[in-house]
């Protein structure tokens, strides 16, 4: 009777250097027998990234960060435009940034971050006068308009705390707020754009307007700097704070592992299971506005059989509509022979209004997020169980 499982699978603490594969696989097969439960064809074992990483030994310390920012944007003043607000996320690279430079011109986005950590209320905006698409505001400007406001969650002033971090690793700091990535040209023509969703498209419009040194995260760290961690396809994007001076990035390993995941377990078992490497959830907080995805991508590495979309036919639309006319075992019967039935790709066909057309691996990914959450339950692993199952499955 039961649809889709998602069991949070506790893991010893990993340390870099550990067997991340035989771990994980240890812990799946531990938990199977400790908790009764068997693995299936199809079964999703599924491993935050940041054990990857961490096991990889994927570091870089402020001092990594500085040489390939030096090295890539002249040294002197560049811009660093629309980071995300972020004490984990963010702090530490900026410290490593302006340890690269002499000035930094700080440019935040308003009235909130990417992924939607206000500097303030979007009622203060509204109220202000200011237009949030054409003006550029000083750091002046700002306070005399906004004031000096603490981020609800964190009591934290973001605008007060990165220009400190600046300063106190020896650059100059300027802060301006804007909304256009080209606003920033009036300033340096050098620029990091540290956003993550929309990299692409500022670095380009920068590029444009008459950008010369322009770089976005993933082109920082994205190959070894004195024998630092990297990820050559993502760079800093996706790093955490280790410490005070180091950063955690994103597992470079992230498709190997899940592969030699997959593997492990076939030897072990002769079950064929999927595997995943995941980072943040694709879903936002209704009450905080946040939106969770911090991390380039949900999959950092996956197993081929989670690629694609779910093809799925709406239950409620069959009911309500193709077999109004049914109740019990008939309309069971019914609706488990259109399923049986239906087209390989339901795109466009009402049958399918309201499935969500969103990766498999973003959504199983999210799934895991939630269940292991990222404080102290100990699950760093998550086997995701029943879910390529339907109502049509006996």
């Amino acid at each position: 009777m039961a649809g889709t499982i998602s069991r949070g699978i506790q893991a010893p603490i990993i340390r870099q250097g550990d067997d991340i594969v035989k771990i994980v696989a240890d812990s799946v097969l531990e938990a199977a027998k400790a908790d009764g439960f068997t693995l299936h064809e199809k079964d999703v074992i599924c491993v935050t990234e940041a054990v990857v990483a961490r096991a990889d030994g994927n570091y870089a310390t402020t001092d990594d960060i500085a040489a390939d920012v030096k090295a890539k944007l002249g040294g002197e003043t560049i811009g660093v435009i629309f980071p995300i607000l972020s004490r984990n996320r963010f702090a530490i690279c900026l410290r490593g940034i302006a340890k690269g430079a002499k000035k930094v011109v700080l440019m935040l986005s308003y009235p909130s971050d990417e992924v939607g950590n206000h500097l303030f209320d979007m009622d203060l905006l509204d109220d202000s006068g200011v237009n949030p698409y054409t003006d550029v505001l000083t750091l002046a400007d700002y306070r005399r308009i906004f004031g000096s406001i603490k981020h609800p969650f964190t009591g934290v002033d973001y605008v007060e705390y990165y220009g400190n971090l600046i300063e106190q690793e020896g650059a100059e700091a300027e802060i301006i707020f804007a909304n256009h990535p080209e606003s920033i040209l009036k300033f340096t023509k050098n620029v990091l754009c540290c956003d993550i969703h929309t990299r692409a498209r500022s670095k380009r419009r920068i590029l444009a307007a008459g950008g010369e040194k322009v770089c976005t995260l993933d082109e920082i760290l994205c190959a070894s700097v004195n024998d630092s961690g990297y990820n050559p396809e993502y760079g800093l994007l996706g790093s955490n704070k280790a410490t005070e001076n180091t950063v955690k990035l994103f597992p470079k390993n992230a498709q190997e592992v899940a592969e030699q995941i997959q593997k492990e377990i076939m030897e072990r078992t002769g079950v064929h299971v999927e595997a995943m490497i995941y980072g943040d959830g694709a879903f936002k907080d209704p009450v905080g506005k946040i939106w969770e995805l911090a991390d380039p991508v949900v999959g950092a590495g996956y197993t081929e059989g989670l690629n694609g979309l779910p093809n799925e036919v709406k239950l409620k639309y069959l009911a309500d509509n193709d077999f109004a006319d049914l109740e019990g075992e008939a309309l069971a019967e019914a609706i488990r022979q259109r399923i049986k039935e239906k087209e390989s790709d339901l795109k466009g066909n009402m049958v399918s209004e309201g499935t969500t057309p969103r990766r498999l691996t973003d959504l199983i990914g999210s799934l895991c997020d939630l269940t292991s959450g990222s404080g102290d339950k100990g699950t760093p692993i998550v086997l995701v169980q029943n879910y390529f199952n339907n109502y049509a499955n006996k």
